[in-house]
């Protein structure tokens, strides 16, 4: 009698990882992710092309994708070249009528199509907006706060209103939505520049997603920089609001961000290292996860 041997298959790893998936893969399958696009992943070749690859296989693999980007490196590269100062304030960039001008061409005529042209190698998925597009995002005039004093720092916004019906039509269609985050005063009729996180997390709301992602430049939230590099891998809504006080100017806007999305009924919003390959597949479809996430406080609604 023959005895059949088991044959051993180099690609079982593969199918171990793939079942590691399915779990999450059942979970988030017809929801919404909103995903904020900067820092290294925005300017390096291959983690710009990770970057595609992740967002197009969420798409394949039943979730509703939407990208919201900046450009702060590629503006100033921009304006250097023309001979423009490059100020801020508060962290913030001091935006003239002519500065904003600049804005509105790097974001929406380089960055957005050099993104949108990564996705559709992949097939006919990603659509260029800006926050100007169908009144997606109205503005208002953002003042920077310097010493207790109040400052004109121009042509810079905070969103006041977001009417997501363009985007969702989008979903719906199948799109990938790749959003410029500017944005038009129903007030003054001017067009603002916006901070990309902040933009992210009201569309993320608005849009009643699943989770928000913002690629960063670091690994997450550090439980207590520079003294430690232990990253903070999950915290609620009452524990981020206590931390932000003594947060690093640059992890502000972003936290923020993750606290109004939360606050405003998306189920979790998480900082991720964008400077790691995959990073998005691996923060939702593996047990570990990377990165920090925030969640609402017990008993709150998700």
């Amino acid at each position: 009698m023959r005895v059949m041997s088991t044959r051993k298959h180099t690609a079982l790893p593969k199918a171990r990882t793939l079942i590691e998936a399915l779990p999450w893969l059942t979970r988030h399958h017809g929801k919404t992710v909103v995903i904020k696009f900067g820092g290294n992943a925005m300017v390096d070749e291959e983690l710009k092309a990770a970057f595609a690859q992740d967002v197009v296989f969420l798409r394949h693999a039943g979730l509703r994708p939407v990208v919201v980007h900046g450009g702060g490196p590629q503006i100033s590269a921009q304006l250097d070249k023309l001979g423009l100062a490059s100020e801020f304030t508060a962290g913030l960039r001091v935006t003239t009528p002519e500065t904003m001008d600049v804005v509105r061409m790097v974001l929406a005529g380089q960055v957005q199509r050099e993104l949108v042209g990564l996705l559709n190698r992949h097939g006919p998925l990603a659509v260029g907006m800006t926050g100007e597009d169908a009144h997606l995002m109205t503005a208002t005039k953002r003042w920077a706060d310097v010493d207790g004093e109040r400052v004109d720092i121009g042509r810079v916004g905070d969103v006041t209103a977001v009417e997501p019906g363009a985007v969702r039509a989008l979903l719906d269609d199948g799109r990938i939505p790749v959003i410029s985050s500017v944005a038009r005063s129903a007030d003054d009729d001017h067009v603002y520049n916006v901070n990309a996180d902040t933009a992210a997390a009201a569309l993320a709301a608005a849009l009643g997603a699943e989770t928000l992602m913002v690629l960063t430049d670091v690994e997450g939230l550090y439980a207590d920089w520079p003294h430690s590099d232990d990253v903070i891998s999950k915290l609620t809504v009452s524990e981020l609001e206590k931390l932000l006080p003594g947060l690093a100017s640059g992890m502000v806007p972003k936290m923020e961000g993750c606290l109004h999305a939360v606050r405003g009924g998306v189920r979790t919003a998480r900082v991720i290292d964008g400077r790691v390959q995959h990073a998005i597949l691996l923060e939702i479809f593996t047990d570990e996860g990377i990165g920090t996430m925030v969640v609402p406080d017990e008993g709150e609604p998700t």
